[in-house]
């Protein structure tokens, strides 16, 4: 790498500038991740994780909805991916089979890989290294399941990935100002995931450190902070706006989960949990690998002010902020929250094979890839991530009942039913030709309340009550502290945890 010196900052030219390799390799990651989607869409595993249903369903109710409108993004989950997703799921065949997300995931999966190939030859000028990272990010077979599902973080590891891959790039040039398309870029990283929010801080933090130890002039970094800073503190307050319009707070952070002691206010367990989670979706090799590239890209750019700017890659580090809190604070131990944490292994076991003399990069690469293929095979029906996505599987196959008995005497009612305990079983229902129209729940306001003050029966000719995940929801609860809420409708039949009510005739 070469290094330059302008106007009191350093200009950072990579060895190999050129996009050829990381086209390629985006293009094979895509062509792996369409393969793995026809196995796991064959195998009925795209949509088993609940969160997969409930994100086409937040998407699609601002549309088909009794009181359609923006109100109806919501305010726990982020925006963007609902937003992208607005359209697509109007299709029925993509809302039904969930199409629409996994298109959208396939195509995060071929950004990543760009930015991340794009990332470690600009910092490290590696091409085996480039091909390790995207090999690891590809064919880990949890990280390669969600690239096939309508989850949301296939597009926090894209949007993050590209985030970092920019920021080198800024960081090394002569313009203080933020452009336009990576302001648009930071807005989108800050409506993913929340994981972002910590991703964006620790990269701004680094970028900071970066041009002290680089020793760019002081006015110089206080106008970078500042163009940097604007465009995710307006997207978040933006955010926070909503929330307090929508659902009457701010930020909505409880509610969602009932407590489990097992983590909850012990740091020391916390941690436990989240490395050894860690370590069972990448592998204990790539683990390994990935902290010693992380190690050493800190030491060489201590050592070599001009390679300070890998720094950021660190900065995927941030995502940690999320499993640690959220176990501390007593919410359910759940493998998917680390894996952001793989996606970052990924790229800096690549950078720590860069880090290595060029004759030892492409052994190292393969054995890297071989070791991680030997730890995990890329389709698997028993690695973590794939397991816990069927933890409602077994009673969505018992609800079959409850549809079967809701549909057969169907007349057109509305169905009372909580969104924010049943949303994936609402989309299961779209197959019984059931619009979220048919719904009436939390996001239609004034009905929603009228049916909680006067019960189902004045407002609804159906009650789907959610009795038994979560501790039951927001209806199931009311029934237990004052049973004559469900006064005129009789329980007509029950599976898989949820119970059907009707109107009695009048």
């Amino acid at each position: 790498m070469s290094i330059a010196r302008r106007s009191g900052a350093f200009r950072w030219t990579p060895q190999h500038p050129d996009t050829f390799l990381p086209v390629v390799l985006a293009c094979c990651a895509l062509l792996v991740g369409v393969a793995a989607w026809a196995y796991y869409f064959n195998a009925g595993l795209v949509l088993s994780h609940y969160d997969a249903k409930a994100h086409l369903v937040v998407a699609r109710r601002v549309i088909d909805n009794l009181t359609p409108g923006w109100q109806q993004v919501g305010a726990v989950w982020l925006p963007l991916p609902h937003l992208l997703l607005l359209f697509p799921v109007q299709i029925d065949l993509l809302y039904r089979t969930g199409l629409a997300g996994s298109l959208l995931s396939l195509t995060c999966l071929g950004v990543t890989a760009f930015a991340m190939a794009s990332f470690v030859r600009r910092t490290t000028g590696s091409s085996p290294g480039a091909m390790a990272a995207v090999a690891l990010l590809t064919l880990n077979p949890n990280l390669l399941y969600l690239f096939t599902t309508p989850m949301t973080e296939p597009l926090l590891f894209a949007v993050t990935s590209l985030l970092i891959w920019w920021l080198t790039g800024w960081l090394g040039g002569q313009t203080t100002r933020v452009p336009r398309l990576a302001g648009v870029l930071l807005i989108a990283a800050a409506w993913t995931r929340y994981e972002a929010w910590a991703v964006i801080a620790a990269a701004g933090l680094l970028s900071l450190a970066i041009l002290l130890w680089q020793r760019a002039p002081s006015s110089d970094i206080a106008r970078r902070a500042l163009a940097y800073s604007v465009w995710p503190i307006g997207a978040a307050l933006a955010f926070l706006v909503d929330s307090r319009i929508t659902v009457g707070q701010w930020f909505v952070s409880d509610g969602f989960f009932v407590p489990d002691p097992t983590y909850a206010g012990k740091m020391g367990a916390t941690l436990q949990a989240i490395a050894e989670g860690t370590v069972d979706l990448s592998g204990s090799v790539v683990v390994l690998v990935a902290t010693a590239g992380a190690a050493a890209t800190v030491i060489v750019g201590l050592r070599h002010r001009v390679r300070s700017g890998a720094w950021i890659g660190l900065a995927l580090l941030g995502s940690l902020a999320l499993p640690l809190t959220a176990f501390f604070d007593g919410h359910p131990f759940r493998i998917r929250y680390m894996t952001p944490l793989v996606a970052a292994a990924a790229l800096w076991a690549g950078m720590a094979v860069g880090a290595l003399p060029r004759r030892f990069q492409w052994m190292a690469a393969g054995g890297l890839v071989l070791a991680a293929l030997a730890q995990a095979p890329p389709l698997s029906g028993t690695a973590p991530m794939v397991i816990e996505a069927q933890l409602d599987r077994p009673a969505g196959a018992a609800r079959e009942v409850v549809s079967e008995c809701l549909s057969s005497n169907y007349r057109g009612e509305k169905v009372l039913a909580s969104m924010g305990a049943l949303a994936h079983y609402m989309q299961e229902l779209s197959w019984y030709g059931f619009a979220l129209r048919d719904f009436v729940h939390e996001g239609n306001g004034i009905i929603w309340e009228v049916a909680l003050e006067t019960g189902p029966a004045p407002v609804t000719g159906w009650m789907l009550v959610e009795e038994v995940a979560e501790g039951g929801d927001v209806l199931a609860q009311r029934i237990r502290r004052d049973p004559a809420f469900a006064a005129g409708m009789t329980r007509v039949c029950a599976s898989g945890g949820v119970a059907l009510y009707r109107r009695d005739a009048r």
